[in-house]
């Protein structure tokens, strides 16, 4: 896999995780605890996006 398309598919994890933590912050009685793992992940995602295009 080239670096190019690696960063692409770590960009579609991304746009998904967000996507994922909108409809889970709007869902009544979703636990928080989850929402906040899903955050984490999708820094940790965005962080890999930004080291590998320094690289």
């Amino acid at each position: 896999m080239s670096l190019g398309s690696h960063i692409t598919e770590l960009r579609k994890k991304h746009e998904a995780l967000s996507l994922e933590v909108d409809r889970a912050v709007r869902k009544p009685g979703f636990p928080a605890l989850e929402i906040s793992q899903m955050k984490k992940q999708k820094l940790q995602i965005k962080q890999e996006i930004s080291r590998l295009e320094q690289a």
